[in-house]
Formats: C-alpha cells, structure tokens, sequence
C-alpha cells in the first residue's frame, strides 16, 4: 500500500505540489479578501490586493517547487516574472467578471461566488504555467 502510494505520488508529483501549492494560494487570496470584505473594502479593491499578495506567493512557490524553473540570470528571470503575472492577470480579469455578473449584477452570494470563480481559476492558472511560463525546453532555460 505505502510503495503504491509512493509510486503515485512520483507519478503525480508535479500536479499534486501544484494542488498544494495552488490551494496555498488560494487560502492567501481568500483570507486577505475575506478580512477585507469584512472590514467594508469594496469587493474589486479587495480583491486586487489579495490578487498581488497571491500571484508573488504562486510565482516563488511553482518556480521553486512546482515547476523547478532552470531559468538563470536577471533577463530570463523577468521573463518568466512577466509571463507569469501576465497569465495571472488575464485569470484575474476572468475572475473579475465572473464575480461581476454573479455577485454584482445578480446578486448572488459573493463568498460562494469567490470559491467558484476561484476554481476556475486554479485550473486555467495550471494550463497556462505548465504549457507556456514553465514548460520543458523553454527558452527561459
């Protein structure tokens, strides 16, 4: 039992660190927009501070463990450092009009709202990171 699950994990190695890690993430966009919600910060503006203190934990956590970037020297890094707040950001402006329309215009809950569209997000963030900011045989390299 504990060899299968030893052969499990190497096998999934990358994708479970992502899942831990990406769940890192997620606690620290919804505890920092949830504290802020709670004080009255208007939803988008929490959410932006919450998204800036989530993307720098997400790139140092998927260059180092996730992904184990190889890219070396001031250029590559920053790069890498664009490419992967540039996904983010176009994750968060999904994630924004996801919370838009459901919350804003319909009014649904806006914590259920967050973990949904925060799902979401987490998935296409693993597509983006691994395909294109940290793939094998990148020119970061």
């Amino acid at each position: 039992m504990l060899e299968r699950l030893k052969e499990l994990y190497i096998k999934n190695k990358e994708v479970i660190l992502y899942l831990i890690f990406g769940g890192g993430t997620t606690i620290v966009d919804w505890v920092i927009s949830f504290l802020l919600y709670r004080i009255g910060t208007e939803v988008h503006t929490a959410d932006v501070i919450a998204w800036i203190a989530a993307v720098a934990f997400a790139y140092i956590t998927n260059r180092i463990f996730v992904f184990r970037s190889k890219a070396k020297g001031t250029p590559r890094i920053i790069r890498e450092i664009i490419g992967f707040a540039s996904s983010r950001m176009l994750t968060f402006v999904i994630q924004e009009v996801i919370i838009e329309v459901l919350y804003g215009q319909l009014e649904w809950n806006k914590y259920a709202v967050k973990i949904a569209a925060s799902v979401i997000v987490v998935i296409l963030n693993y597509v983006f990171s691994k395909l294109i900011i940290f793939r094998k045989g990148n020119k970061h390299e």
